[in-house]
């Protein structure tokens, strides 16, 4: 009878480790803080220090209430370094009241409708032989290509060229890729 109990004890516990294993692969971090699927995309987005300027711009943008709906929404959501690239003055200027129209298209350029895994951007651009477009919400294309067998890449519409460094952070409303660079209607 103990024989029997340890097994069905182990058993049990083994059962538990693993369901507790696979609801940690599910959270991601990103900017040193833990992403979680249960939340929203504004949920997760404003504890990332990687993200501060993203979500400083979303708020001046007036989309907070956007990317907190149902969606699902893919966000490609450039790091503060990105924001930190652009010319001299770049992110001032968007910021001001006046140029609220203008960021909000940036914004919504790296935004597309549905979700978009790393799985679902792959078969695109394979079906797309090499290239995917997919419009976004702001209305123009982004293009969409591997580099390599588990990098995808991200092209505006001036040529520039980011890098998805972070993959699938699932939201309750859409999916998060980290990018490198701020793309550009």
């Amino acid at each position: 009878m103990n024989k029997l109990f340890v097994i069905i004890r182990n058993a049990a516990f083994a059962v538990i480790l693993l369901a507790g294993a696979e609801a940690h692969a599910q959270t991601v971090m990103v900017g040193g803080e833990a992403m979680f699927p249960k939340k929203n995309i504004v949920e997760n987005a404003v504890n990332s220090k990687d993200h501060t300027t993203l979500v400083a711009a979303v708020k001046a943008a007036g989309l907070v209430e956007t990317l907190m709906s149902a969606g699902p929404f893919t966000v490609f959501a450039p790091v503060n370094d990105a924001f930190e690239n652009l010319p001299a003055g770049t992110v001032e200027t968007l910021l001001k009241p006046e140029n609220k129209g203008q960021l909000t298209a940036v914004l919504t350029y790296h935004v597309i409708s549905g979700k978009y895994d790393f799985d679902a951007l792959a078969k695109a651009i394979t079906t797309g032989k090499g290239k995917a477009k997919l419009k976004t919400v702001q209305g123009a294309e982004l293009t969409f290509m591997m580099n390599g067998k588990h990098n995808i890449q991200v092209a505006d519409a001036k040529g520039t060229i980011a890098n998805i460094s972070t993959y699938d952070v699932y939201q309750s409303n859409g999916v998060i890729q980290v990018i490198d660079k701020v793309l550009l209607p």
